[in-house]
C-alpha cells in the first residue's frame, strides 16, 4: 500500500480550528497524483498523449477530527479499473501519528482526452502500468455500471 505523510498546515483548517474539508481533498489528490508519477504518469507524459484525469465522486467519512501539529498520513488503494483503463476507483485512508485511522475516501474517476474533451482509455503503456499496480483485496473490474451507482441529474433553474 502506498502513503504519502503530510503536516497539517494553517491554511489547511477551517473555523473550527480542525481540519478543513478541503484539506482532505486536497492530500489525497497529492497523493494519488504522487503515486502515479511514480508509475511514468507526470504532467509531461499527460501532456504528449494529451489526456488528464476526471473525478467522478470522492465521497469522504469522518471518524474524528485532525489538529495541527503532528503528521498524518493519508494511503492509497487500487479498489477498480475497467478492463480498457477508461475508469478507476481508489480508496485512501488518513491515519493520525499514532496509526489511529481518523477518515476514509472512496473516489471514482476516469481519463478525458483534453482535445476531444470526451472520456476515453488509457494508451497501452499507461494500461500495463496500471494492470502491474498492487491491487486491494477487494479489487473489482469496472463497468460502466459501476459509474452509475451514484446517478444525480442536473436540474436547471
Amino acid at each position: 500500500m502506498f502513503f504519502k505523510e503530510f503536516e497539517i498546515r494553517w491554511s489547511d483548517l477551517d473555523a473550527n480550528r480542525h481540519m478543513a474539508n478541503s484539506a482532505y481533498i486536497n492530500f489525497m489528490s497529492h497523493t494519488r497524483m504522487a503515486y502515479l508519477g511514480q508509475l511514468g504518469f507526470n504532467q509531461v507524459s499527460m501532456a504528449i498523449h494529451n489526456i488528464g484525469p476526471v473525478v467522478f465522486y470522492e465521497h469522504v467519512y469522518y471518524f474524528k477530527e485532525a489538529f495541527p501539529g503532528r503528521p498524518v498520513k493519508v494511503s492509497l488503494e487500487f479498489v477498480g479499473m475497467s478492463e480498457d483503463g477508461m475508469f478507476f476507483e481508489f480508496r485512501h485512508n488518513f491515519y493520525d501519528f499514532k496509526g489511529k485511522n481518523f477518515a476514509r475516501c472512496e473516489m471514482m474517476g476516469a481519463w478525458i482526452d483534453l482535445k476531444e474533451r470526451k472520456l476515453i482509455g488509457l494508451p497501452v503503456e499507461f494500461l500495463e502500468a496500471f494492470q502491474a499496480m498492487e491491487q486491494s483485496k477487494d479489487f473489482k473490474v469496472l463497468t460502466k455500471e459501476d459509474t452509475r451507482k451514484f446517478v444525480q441529474v442536473p436540474k436547471d433553474l
